[in-house]
């Protein structure tokens, strides 16, 4: 894949939290616009960051060169007047695509939460990237309340292959999320969305998650489904065979399934409350 990637100067980096991230998050931080592992069910296809764009979904990424600058900046801001800074990141990108193996882009806003650390951040991904940070993570893990989510939509390889062919494999996330997890850090298993799964599913999490997240097509795209109609997700489900699992209940179905594995708090879905940060 021929992917463009520009360095850009962004305005401001914190913008508030609206939609499903309105539910414990003041603030969502993307380091990056674009997003390379072009997942084909991602609502991003269909938000105004795409739609006027001229490269596809996935051929580009715009890397924000100031972003560890603007984030010092509108922290500091915001305490100023003793405002609450729960973070969320990321919603429209992902942290810790290839182009953050060069740029570090996430990297550096890391290092300026040390001495800026928000009330509580959780960090969204699907990347085993994330490791290379540990030794940052376990240290800003002593000054805010730190979750590191993998996305893991599925532990079957040939679904990951028809729905993200250019996003990690399954095994290797899994494996970070259990190294994370070993350095002491909380960490969530984000079934987002839910995707054909096995029925071991649940116990090859175990290691690695101390809890899990169930999003799906109908209910997490921030349209109650009608993105991911349009992207042609019931389709792709039925072209594959797949379409007992595209239900507007297939979330309650995976949440009693995981509830016999884990203690029932633990396991969450989108249209529920979020997840205390204490």
């Amino acid at each position: 894949m021929n992917v463009e990637k520009k360095e850009t100067i962004a305005k401001t980096i914190l913008t508030a939290a609206q939609g499903y991230l309105d539910v414990g998050f003041t603030h969502s931080l993307n380091p990056y616009s674009g997003c390379v592992f072009a997942c084909r069910y991602c609502y991003v296809r269909e938000m105004p960051i795409q739609k006027y764009k001229d490269k596809p979904w996935g051929e580009w990424v715009d890397m924000k060169t100031n972003a560890a600058v603007i984030y010092r900046e509108e922290v500091c801001k915001l305490r100023s007047k003793n405002k609450p800074i729960h973070l969320f990141m990321s919603s429209v990108t992902d942290p810790y695509q290839p182009a953050e193996h060069h740029a570090e882009i996430t990297r550096e806003l890391l290092e300026a939460m040390l001495n800026h650390p928000p009330d509580s951040l959780q960090i969204q991904t699907r990347s085993p990237l994330i490791v290379r940070d540990t030794d940052l993570l376990k240290e800003l893990n002593k000054h805010c309340s730190l979750i590191v989510s993998m996305t893991i939509e599925t532990d079957r390889e040939d679904v990951r292959r028809i729905f993200a062919p250019h996003a990690p494999g399954i095994p290797l996330r899994i494996k970070a999320l259990q190294q994370i997890r070993e350095a002491g850090i909380r960490t969530q298993a984000s079934l987002s969305p839910v995707l054909p799964f096995t029925p071991d599913f649940p116990t090859l999490l175990k290691e690695a998650a101390d809890r899990i997240w169930i999003d799906t097509l109908l209910i997490g795209d921030g349209a109650r489904g009608s993105r991911s109609e349009r992207l042609g997700m019931r389709t792709l489900f039925k072209a594959n065979e797949l379409q007992k699992w595209y239900t507007s209940d297939i979330h309650m179905k995976v949440v009693r399934y995981f509830r016999k594995f884990y203690a029932a708090e633990s396991v969450k879905v989108s249209q529920d409350e979020a997840f205390p940060y204490k």
